[in-house]
């Protein structure tokens, strides 16, 4: 079969139906099991340098790329275990050659493990002292890094997986993919450490089903039943000489229905041996061959179906003859006495085969698009590819308009509060930060009361929220808040056009580095020709007038106005602070602002 798809594409064989030459790709190749046969074909395809897809479905464990990294782990562990080591320096993690590795173990004294005579040889050759090198801090690695992080380590930043692939193919990229996703999934579930993992990946492994994309060129190998609804141009419908039944595959209890003369339902019976069967067990045997027998033959119709314009049934047998009742057999039985076959000879051996034309296809013009598969000369890759990347740069914490004052001043030294959480607990500003979140939330919700449900709400909330507090101070709260809603001179402020803890953000240069800015302004009114930001402040007692106010709070407005200034174009942004106390708004100049922020950027 290897050297038959061989010829096709070295001769460029062209697909009547499709005229256009056949591609790799094109070929699905199909079993009844999966069996040595499946992995002898992909060694006989690989050795004459034809892509295949390998298997449709394989054990993780089994795979040659896991088995290598399974001995790396198995060595890691224990490194006095020769034959895993010896399996790690012969696979694609080090690549040594036979001569090196019968030289270490072949000359070393009784005793002395294969490690240290790869130590001891390493002084006099470059490539044993990077080995054991490399060997050393994976085990540095393996003994205090999860699985998942060491595996992706070695995979990823040691080139393992480039290494893999190279040699066993692209089909082992995928199973990679696998084993690092079980790695990951033994991790979170699993118990912890390497031998663990190993042990688990060992006795219960998965079974990984591959897809198989017809896209990526390559010759596919799969059954019967897992080619169901695919087809391609070219299948091989390989016959494995066996029976299509043996008394063997019956189970040791069969199940049976029963007559009705004795009892009804189901049954089963004990499949005793040959020599002590009686005509119920003979017949019970006779009714579960006649439906393998069925299977069998629809597995046939099936794997005939998959072809759109070849289909090729050949096989091979033991030393024994192959059964009447063969794939190949039925339909060699069916089409070897047919007009319409005709014998030619093997395009590969020239052995005598028979071909069954039904279409008489008229030679078709070659698709013109098929000349742009020819090879063409490829540009080489860009080389800043390759180049690793530039380390990442940490993005600074978003500045809060509230704290952006430090940065005015960030050479003097930060001043270190110095007083007791218990001796001074009484100074602790407990009840001013309640009290302050209380008026926050009162001002945020109430103007969306009607005006007579407004102080019955205000006092139900900070009956909640005040428990604690002194009936006097939870009194001047409530009268605090009914005099600035009431009050003609914050209407503006308060009317159904304003909206309440708008959170806004953006970027300024400070100091010729762009910081993020991300804050929330108490309250903002939008009006046709002005944008009004206001904050609350429950400062006790309550700035007399601008010269009162901490440079801090004039800088938090400065910095929502200037974010807030490319939104509202042509619309003067202004900006005040309510203090609850008094009540009283100071509304700061724009002047004043400016040079608060010019403080700060540096400009």
């Amino acid at each position: 079969m290897a050297a038959t798809i061989q010829t096709w594409l070295k001769d460029r064989e062209i697909i009547e139906g499709k005229g256009r030459r056949l591609r790799a790709g094109d070929i699905l190749v199909l079993v009844r099991k999966r069996d040595r046969f499946v992995h002898a074909l992909s060694r006989a395809l690989k050795d004459r340098d034809i892509p295949v897809a390998g298997a449709d479905r394989l054990s993780l464990p089994g795979h040659i790329a896991v088995k290598d990294l399974i001995a790396l782990g198995h060595f890691l562990i224990q490194p006095q275990d020769d034959l895993s080591l010896a399996a790690v320096l012969r696979s694609p993690v080090f690549d040594v050659s036979e001569e090196t590795l019968f030289t270490l173990g072949a000359g070393r004294p009784a005793g002395t493990s294969l490690i240290a005579s790869l130590r001891q040889h390493a002084g006099d050759n470059t490539a044993l002292t990077d080995v054991v090198a490399r060997l050393d801090g994976w085990a540095n690695e393996a003994a205090f890094r999860p699985v998942f992080e060491f595996y992706a380590g070695v995979l990823a930043r040691d080139g393992l997986r480039k290494k893999m692939i190279a040699r066993l193919g692209p089909e082992a990229g995928d199973i990679l993919d696998e084993f690092l996703s079980f790695c990951l999934a033994e991790e979170r579930t699993g118990l912890p450490g390497l031998e663990a993992f190993l042990a688990t990946l060992e006795n219960t492994g998965p079974e990984i089903k591959r897809e198989m994309d017809q896209l990526r060129d390559e010759v596919r190998v799969m059954t019967v039943h897992a080619a169901k609804g695919l087809e391609a141009p070219v299948v091989f419908l390989v016959d494995g000489g066996s029976a299509p039944f043996s008394d063997q595959h019956l189970p040791r209890l069969m199940p049976f229905d029963a007559s009705g003369r004795n009892f009804d339902g189901k049954g089963y019976l004990w499949r005793s041996a040959a020599d002590v069967a009686n005509g119920f067990s003979k017949a019970a045997s006779a009714r579960a061959r006649e439906l393998a027998d069925d299977e069998y033959r629809r597995l046939l119709y099936v794997g005939m179906t998959r072809a759109e314009d070849r289909l090729i049934v050949c096989g091979y047998h033991g030393k024994r003859q192959p059964s009447t009742g063969t794939w190949h057999s039925i339909v060699s039985r069916a089409l070897l006495a047919a007009p319409e076959s005709t014998e030619r000879r093997h395009p590969a051996s020239s052995e005598p085969v028979h071909r069954f034309v039904m279409t008489k296809l008229p030679p078709v013009a070659q698709a013109a698009a098929d000349e742009s598969r020819l090879p063409q000369q490829v540009p080489p890759l860009p080389v800043g590819l390759f180049r690793p990347l530039p380390p990442y740069e940490e993005l600074p914490r978003p500045l809060s308009p509230s704290g952006a004052a430090a940065l005015i001043d960030e050479a003097k030294e930060a001043v270190v509060d110095t007083r007791s959480p218990v001796l001074d607990s009484e100074a602790e500003p407990g009840f001013a930060v309640m009290r302050g979140l209380a008026l926050h939330k009162l001002l945020q919700m109430l103007p969306g009361f009607a005006e007579d449900e407004r102080q019955g709400a205000a006092a139900q909330y900070l009956i909640r929220a005040g428990a604690d507090w002194p009936e006097a101070e939870r009194n001047k709260a409530l009268a605090s808040v009914m005099a600035i809603l009431r009050d003609s001179r914050f209407a503006g402020l308060f009317s159904p056009s304003s909206r309440a803890e708008v959170a806004v953000m953006g970027s300024i240069e400070v100091k010729g580095r762009l910081r993020s800015i991300s804050g929330k302004i108490d309250r903002l009114a939008v009006t046709p020709g002005r944008v009004s930001i206001v904050d609350y402040k429950t400062n006790r007692p309550a700035p007399a007038g601008l010269a009162q106010v901490p440079p801090a709070y004039i800088l938090q407005l400065a910095l929502y106005r200037a974010l807030l200034k490319p939104l509202y174009p042509g619309r003067a942004v202004t900006a005040a602070l309510l203090f609850t106390e008094a009540p009283r708004l100071i509304e700061l100049p724009a002047q004043a602002m400016d040079d608060a922020l010019a403080r700060l950027t540096g400009a």
